[in-house]
C-alpha cells in the first residue's frame, strides 16, 4: 500500500544529494517509504516529510522521520529552502485503478499533470524566496509541465534524467529569479 522506491525515487535522491546544503531546511512531499528522506537526514539542518496515505505516514514515523499526513503540504505554515517532490505523474486508466492508497501514489490525473499543477500552485507558500525545489516529471508530461512552471513565474533547469521503459524521467530544479 506504499509506493516502493523505483527509478524515479533514485533520480530524486541523486538530484537532492547534489543540491542539499548543511543549512537547508527541507520538506519532502509525498515521501512514501522514506527512501529519499532517510538518506538526507543529517545532511541538512532539518527535514520534514508529508504524505497523504496513513500507511506511508506510519512507515515514515517508524523510520524516525518527522511527518505530517496531508495533501501535498496543505496546512503547513513553514517555508523551506529545499522542496522535494516525486509526484504521481502518469494518468492511471480506470481499469487499472484498484481503489486503494496505491492509486493515489500513482495516478497524476489527466495527462499525469493534475497533482503537479496542485504542487506548483502551492509552491510559493512552502518555498523560501531564495529556495529551490526539485520535481520529478516524465517525458509524457511534456510540454505541459514546463509551461506550468513558467506560467507561475518560476525558472527551471533539468539537473538529472534517466530513461526507463517508454519514457524519460527528469529531475527539474525550480526557483525564482
Amino acid at each position: 500500500m506504499i509506493y516502493e522506491p523505483a527509478e524515479d525515487s533514485e533520480l530524486l535522491l541523486e538530484a537532492a544529494l547534489q543540491e542539499i546544503k548543511p543549512e537547508d531546511e527541507v520538506i519532502e512531499i509525498g515521501a512514501g517509504s522514506g527512501f529519499v528522506a532517510e538518506r538526507l537526514k543529517g545532511k541538512c539542518r532539518y527535514i520534514l516529510t508529508t504524505d497523504i496515505s496513513p500507511y506511508a505516514a506510519r512507515e515514515l514515523r517508524r523510520k524516525g522521520l518527522d511527518v505530517v499526513m496531508t495533501d501535498i503540504a496543505r496546512g503547513i505554515k513553514k517555508r523551506f529552502s529545499l522542496v522535494l517532490f516525486n509526484p504521481p505523474y502518469v494518468e492511471l486508466e480506470d481499469e487499472l485503478k484498484m481503489g486503494d492508497w496505491l492509486d493515489v501514489a500513482i495516478d497524476g490525473g489527466r495527462r499525469g499533470i493534475e497533482v503537479i499543477r496542485k504542487f506548483l500552485d502551492m509552491l510559493d507558500e512552502i518555498m523560501d524566496d531564495s529556495g529551490r525545489a526539485i520535481l520529478i516529471a516524465s517525458s509524457q508530461n511534456e510540454p505541459e509541465v514546463f509551461d506550468l512552471i513558467r506560467e507561475r513565474g518560476f525558472v527551471y533547469e533539468i539537473i538529472g534524467e534517466r530513461g526507463v521503459f517508454f519514457e524519460r524521467l527528469y529531475a527539474i530544479k525550480i526557483w525564482r529569479e
